[in-house]
């Protein structure tokens, strides 16, 4: 069998289980361990059996399975870098990907490149606080986790991709309340818990990492509260959140930064899905 025919098969076994059909070449990709160009290249090329044999496992475990397709492969993209990731971390997504790009923008307009102390608060596999300190290493990074699985993720993470970081364990804020950042990031879980999610994401990813309580406000509020005792004068606050919290992100940061600037900003998608707090900075 040729990977062109291969391929054909993949693509169709992909459609009659009702899943991306896209998924069928990252497999491959994988299966084959070729690049993109380089299965390309060979698609009129015969394919090695135990390739075979371990494509048409992955298509079963995705398709059959419910295992999602960054799993089996190990790893996800993010901000143009490759990420480990595994059954103890959120997979990353697109739209954290835009809230690294915002706080980068925020970082150039108010602290113009000077050196800062930075924390990512429930950071999971590492995405955000890894990706800040490699696109801007005059951060000074730290990253938190309650769960030990998912930083031992974050550090392979870290030392892969040469992020010189430090990593606490501990619930949100709390490794960090004797110390004073400039700026904080996070994207707790925000999943209301009576929610309905996709199955394939409820049955892999860890609940620890989706759900934030009642009204998905849970950890916001947690994390509000502490920050405002360690935040520097002039700082910056930046959240994920969901689409339909703007206005709750909104009271929640008036609350506990009645005098800050708060940004709220939409996803590509239009969806508003981040809140930036701006405390400080009296002469922008």
């Amino acid at each position: 069998m040729r990977y062109r025919e291969l391929l054909k098969y993949g693509n169709e076994y992909m459609i009659k289980n009702n899943r991306e059909e896209s998924g069928a070449i990252f497999l491959l990709e994988h299966a084959s361990n070729k690049t993109s160009p380089e299965l390309f290249a060979a698609l009129d090329t015969e394919v090695a059996n135990d390739v075979k044999e371990r494509y048409l496992g992955y298509l079963e475990e995705h398709a059959v399975g419910n295992k999602p397709i960054y799993y089996i492969i190990g790893h996800a993209p993010f901000y143009g870098y490759e990420f480990k990731v595994n059954e103890n971390v959120l997979i990353p997504r697109f739209e954290t990907e835009e809230l690294v790009e915002n706080v980068l923008m925020q970082y150039d307009k108010y602290f113009k490149g000077a050196p800062i102390k930075a924390c990512d608060i429930a950071t999971g596999s590492g995405c955000i606080g890894i990706t800040l300190k490699l696109e801007q290493p005059n951060m000074d990074v730290t990253i938190t986790d309650i769960s030990e699985e998912a930083l031992k993720v974050a550090k392979e993470n870290a030392d892969t991709l040469g992020a010189d970081i430090k990593i606490l364990q501990g619930d949100m804020v709390q490794p960090v309340m004797t110390e004073r950042f400039d700026l904080i990031v996070s994207n707790p879980p925000y999943i209301p818990e009576d929610e309905e999610v996709q199955q394939i994401v409820k049955d892999n990813e860890p609940n620890i990492a989706l759900y934030g309580g009642n009204d998905g406000l849970k950890f916001y509020r947690v994390i509000m509260r502490d920050a405002a005792q360690i935040l520097n004068d002039n700082a910056i606050l930046a959240f994920e959140h969901g689409f339909d919290k703007r206005e709750a992100m909104r009271e929640l940061a008036k609350k506990y930064f009645p005098d800050a600037n708060i940004i709220s900003l939409k996803d590509l998608e239009g969806k508003d899905r981040m809140t930036i707090i701006v405390k400080g900075f009296k002469n922008e």
